[in-house]
């Protein structure tokens, strides 16, 4: 199976040999000629071809002449991978190991950018196949010391009943060896949705710093995503060793977590310390640009941070923009206790499905707790199965007062009358506002109607500014009633 990906392995230079003795005839000429345009192509011009093309078509290609060949041989062409592992066992195609592996093997001295998305598994067989696959792919980056600067690893959700204790293990030590021993390149990591254990987490995390404290890299991590890095059973803010690793990611400038990793301590160690103010050797080459946190409903999130560790964290990170996900947190005493006045939010994103029965309302959301950010709040998206109460004069009056909204987009039960009055708001007062995404959902299944008056909107604004990039329409709700 190594075969399939290795494209190197055998120059084949006899299939490239011409005996000069014979010469041409007539259609061998005129063949020659048709084909001296693309043999006469410069290097630059093929790689960027080449880089379209899939390995079964550059396996072709580099057996074309042998112009072709070396030029298949540059580094530029495998610097970037994306492998999608299912753990699935097909008859008609290699194996995904067969196919990861060997790849690694032999053009890994080239990686500098990789993404894994993970299919997590349903079965024990494909959690087997799937750590087989990951575990072999990082034990020969670590070998072969692939210089990536990004790593995106999507998805493995380890607290999965189908991985066993073993496999976890295997996984997690292939990657820690790979941080201590072949991550000095690295400037961006993505461990998005691991869900590890207290212990696994915390044992990526030293290896993460040792890469960057022990080994002299050649770069530093400046973007981390560990969004669903522990297992949502975990009471991980309470952890004092997040912090002290977080804090020891120097050049960190973009993080993004989840709620339950947040704290007071944590806060206080992303606080941007330049050296000679700084004792220890934390946070000093530069302040945090973005934070992103993502709450959802099956997380630890009763836990408070306080308003004055916000405070101190954009006091000594200006410009810092926090950007909130939440999911399904349909308390409005919970979302008051995290959705701060201190916090420098510029982004908000709320998911929340609530049947016609329950005692919840969004208006408290819109009315009191988005206008403390009136002045920052950039990006607004609302997805709300609002069917039991009309939400369309809340949402008019919050874009109304923010003052800074760039981008906004709703899915809720909406009048079709507040398509046009956003975008009067959009035309006289808020001339930021150049993204409006707005999906309305309609109670009976019927879309038609709802469409034609959307068309006989549309026609009373026949030139939108070319700035505006605006959607609107209806959409069936059978899912949310």
């Amino acid at each position: 199976m190594d075969k399939e990906i290795d494209i190197f392995q055998s120059d084949r230079e006899e299939e490239f040999e011409r005996d000069s003795s014979d010469p041409p005839d007539e259609d061998q000429r005129d063949s020659s000629e048709q084909e001296v345009g693309w043999g006469s192509l410069l290097d630059m011009c093929l790689r960027h071809i080449f880089e379209f093309l899939e390995d079964r078509d550059r396996r072709s290609a580099q057996l074309t002449c042998r112009h072709w060949h070396h030029v298949m041989r540059s580094p530029s062409l495998w610097r970037s991978r994306y492998f999608n592992f299912t753990g699935r066992h097909s008859r008609h195609r290699p194996s995904e190991y067969s196919l990861a592996v060997p790849y690694a093997r032999s053009l890994g001295v080239y990686l500098q950018t990789m993404e894994v998305w993970v299919v997590p598994p349903r079965k024990p067989m494909m959690a087997r196949r799937l750590e087989q696959t990951i575990s072999g792919l990082l034990s020969e980056l670590t070998r072969v010391r692939a210089p990536l600067h990004t790593m995106y690893i999507i998805k493995l959700e380890l607290d999965k009943t189908q991985w066993t204790s073993s496999q976890r293990a295997s996984i997690v030590n292939n990657l820690v060896a790979f941080f201590r021993r072949g991550g000095l390149s690295l400037t961006s990591v993505c461990l998005y949705g691991m869900q590890n254990n207290l212990a696994h987490g915390l044992d990526l995390l030293s290896a993460l710093v040792y890469s960057q404290t022990r080994l002299s890299p050649q770069n530093f991590i400046s973007t981390l995503d560990l969004t669903k890095f522990f297992s949502s059973s975990v009471h991980v803010h309470s952890n004092f060793h997040i912090p002290h690793f977080l804090g020891h990611l120097k050049s960190l400038t973009n993080l993004s977590l989840s709620y339950s990793c947040l704290s007071d301590q944590l806060l206080a160690a992303l606080q941007y310390r330049p050296h000679r103010q700084n004792q220890q050797p934390s946070r000093d080459r530069g302040p945090l640009h973005t934070l992103a946190l993502r709450c959802s409903w099956n997380e630890h999130h009763e836990h408070t941070v306080s308003g004055s560790s916000w405070t101190s964290l954009a006091s000594t990170c200006p410009g810092l923009k926090v950007r909130f996900d939440v999911d399904q947190i349909i308390d409005t005493n919970r979302l008051a206790r995290f959705l701060l006045p201190e916090i420098p939010l510029t982004g908000f994103t709320m998911t929340a499905f609530y049947s016609i029965d329950s005692e919840w309302s969004a208006r408290p959301v819109l009315l009191d707790l988005l206008p403390q950010y009136r002045r920052s709040l950039q990006y607004l998206t609302l997805d709300l199965s609002n069917c039991s109460e009309p939400l369309d004069e809340e949402l008019l009056q919050l874009v109304e007062l923010c003052e800074c909204l760039q981008d906004l987009r709703v899915w809720a039960f909406l009048d079709i009358s507040t398509v046009a009055r956003l975008l009067h708001i959009r035309l006289t007062r808020r001339r930021l506002l150049n993204k409006i995404i707005v999906r309305i959902y309609s109670l009976n299944g019927n879309t038609e109607e709802g469409e034609e008056q959307l068309e006989e909107i549309m026609s009373s604004y026949p030139q939108l500014p070319p700035e505006l990039d605006f959607s609107a329409r209806v959409d069936p709700s059978y899912d949310l009633v």
